[in-house]
């Protein structure tokens, strides 16, 4: 959606600007994540339980992963703003510069590692093999959508720098 975005420029010009587009993407990516974590919590709910992972390490285990996790979505939300988390840089809302404040100087991409460790942390709590299965399933989705996004993303503020040069 954002490159068809970014290509035709359709949802800007049917919400009426970049901003409220953005806005209504992100209100919908933050929905489906709502229910993404809802049956992921029925999955592990509905499955047996792995005894090797019902003890008290694991728990804590898991729960040390999942608060860094946060740690990690939160700080990227706050540094990059709704409209750089959200993709707003393929509705031509570009930041100035390259975030490379905590949490990007620890490691790239951390929203979606951040997110992948929520995942494996509350699977770990939950003693979950089903749990574990699908955090892989969520990470090989991250690790997918890092390989077409940074690209991407990175071409779109290299045109920004030629831009800027040319003026």
């Amino acid at each position: 959606v954002a490159r068809w975005e970014h290509k035709t420029r359709a949802l800007s010009r049917v919400f009426g600007s970049p901003h409220a587009a953005c806005y209504c993407l992100g209100a919908v990516i933050l929905m489906l994540n709502c229910v993404r974590s809802h049956c992921f919590t029925e999955a592990m709910k509905s499955q047996p339980k792995l005894e090797g992972l019902d003890s008290h390490w694991a728990y804590y285990l898991g729960f040390t992963i999942l608060a860094v996790g946060i740690l990690f979505v939160i700080s990227s939300f706050l540094a990059l703003g709704f409209t750089g988390t959200f993709l707003g840089d393929y509705f031509g809302i570009l930041m100035e510069a390259k975030v490379t404040s905590f949490p990007f100087s620890v490691l790239d991409n951390p929203m979606y590692w951040g997110s992948t460790a929520v995942y494996l942390g509350w699977s770990l709590m939950h003693a979950s093999p089903a749990g574990l299965l699908l955090t892989a399933v969520v990470a090989i989705s991250y690790t997918i959508a890092m390989l077409y996004e940074g690209p991407f993303t990175e071409e779109i503020y290299r045109q920004k720098q030629k831009g800027v040069k040319n003026k």
